[in-house]
């Protein structure tokens, strides 16, 4: 299909683009496009502008910054995927990134993008939920700092404002091991399921993918855990507050099955 007719803006840095995003009550920003376009072109968003950041190199980075690693929104997948500091430090994170979708996603879409996108299939957005990521925004108020568990507020919907620019994410350096895991029914597909375990600070923390509304923390895990069970006890309090979807992909029922199947075996190699 084809979009509605909108108008396109190419800032030129940060200031600018916040600028153009005030032009309209319904602007959208877009980098890599992968998330808004399918959108558009469908018709479920019909923005009537466009503030394409996608050029803005300032934002795309990755950097120590003390205890956390520092990754600027307009990151590229690939180049998460193949950062070494996070490779070092904060694996999960870059082996994730290397999941999302094919290689010309990855070499194309942001990871800002996916994560203010909110979508709760989409991979990166649960593992830094497990990771208690920090997210950096920018509006006209000047910088605010989100955290993860705060971020994602609904299906689609972030705590971001329309006026904010979401510019970096900060994660820890890890001081154990991570993994992610998700299954899907074709190569390059949405996660049926996703899990992210981390170990960090003495303590397993495990988020999930396409189990609710929204990437959700998988508390009941996390307490049995903490409470000394094995990985198999563990597992099977997966559900415990979660809402998987029912569609074409997979029941609610078989969700909360291959939820507790990936996060027994992300627990075993945790401890493997």
């Amino acid at each position: 299909m084809i979009p509605a007719t909108f108008d396109y803006e190419l800032p030129t840095s940060i200031d600018d683009a916040l600028s153009m995003l005030g032009q309209a009550t319904d602007a959208k920003l877009i980098a890599g496009g992968h998330s808004l376009l399918p959108l558009m072109k469908l018709r479920f968003a019909q923005p009537s502008l466009l503030v394409d950041i996608g050029r803005l190199k300032d934002l795309s980075y990755v950097r120590d910054d003390g205890d956390a690693i520092a990754v600027g929104a307009l990151t590229r997948h690939a180049d998460v995927a193949g950062d070494a500091l996070l490779g070092s430090s904060c694996a999960v994170l870059a082996e994730a990134a290397g999941q999302v979708g094919d290689p010309q996603v990855r070499h194309c879409g942001t990871i800002g993008g996916s994560v203010a996108h909110a979508d709760p299939a989409s991979d990166l957005p649960s593992v830094l939920l497990a990771l208690d990521a920090t997210m950096v925004a920018r509006g006209p108020s000047g910088e605010r700092a989100i955290a993860a568990g705060e971020f994602f507020m609904g299906f689609l919907e972030s705590a971001l404002e329309p006026t904010e620019l979401l510019t970096e994410i900060r994660v820890p350096k890890l001081d154990g091991g991570s993994v992610y895991l998700k299954y899907n029914r074709r190569a390059q597909d949405w996660a049926t399921v996703g899990v992210a375990a981390v170990q960090n600070g003495g303590a397993t923390k495990v988020a999930l993918t396409n189990m609710a509304a929204t990437p959700i923390r998988a508390a009941g895990v996390e307490e049995a855990l903490a409470g000394g069970s094995d990985a198999a006890a563990a597992a099977a309090r997966v559900s415990e507050g979660s809402s998987p979807p029912n569609d074409t992909n997979g029941s609610s029922d078989y969700r909360s099955h291959l939820a507790a199947v990936l996060t027994k075996r992300a627990l075993e190699a945790l401890d493997g």
